[in-house]
């Protein structure tokens, strides 16, 4: 049985696992060099300061993905468009938890105020993510040619977007 919901301290060795396996085996995040579990606590620090969600998922108990979104880009305008990302452990690909994720991720974004998630997916080769994130309702707008050098390779990044709530239709409040 799965169980999405908020992260916590206790998690944080298991997301620092699960991504440490993506930085040294993906492309799906441009990292080279695998954060410490004292970084990905920063990281998430960041993101709960800002009121946004910072998500897992369990399968019996045992933390098999997680998902965060941040300000797009720093500056106070972009505060209502953020950036997804999800990585989930490599055991449980393809069984709808990713899309399960993503789905409550947008959910509980778009409840803090965010009017716009977009995708920057790693390499447009990464079929999977851009698969979940087109399933989610997310389009496609553009991609941005041999910008990473990872793995002797140039690699792409995927620009996908999905508007949340009434996104541009009225002003924040």
């Amino acid at each position: 049985m799965s169980l999405i919901r908020p992260s916590r301290d206790e998690d944080l060795a298991a997301i620092t696992a699960i991504y440490r396996h993506h930085v040294l085996t993906g492309t799906g995040t441009f990292e080279i060099d695998p954060p410490s579990e004292s970084d990905m606590a920063a990281r998430r620090a960041d993101v709960l300061a800002k009121g946004l969600p910072y998500l897992v998922v369990e399968v019996d108990q045992q933390v098999v993905g997680f998902a965060y979104c941040n300000w797009f880009r720093p500056r106070a305008a972009f505060r209502f468009s953020a950036e997804d990302s999800i990585y989930m452990a490599p055991t449980v690909h393809r069984q709808g938890l990713g899309r399960a994720l993503l789905a409550e991720l947008c959910a509980r974004a778009e409840r803090s105020g965010i009017r716009k998630m977009i995708a920057v997916i790693g390499d447009s080769a990464n079929a999977g993510s851009i698969g979940v994130h087109r399933s989610m309702g997310f389009t496609h707008t553009g991609v941005v040619t041999s910008c990473g050098w990872k793995f002797e390779r140039w690699l792409d990044m995927v620009f996908m977007e999905k508007v949340l709530g009434t996104g541009d239709t009225r002003p924040p409040q």
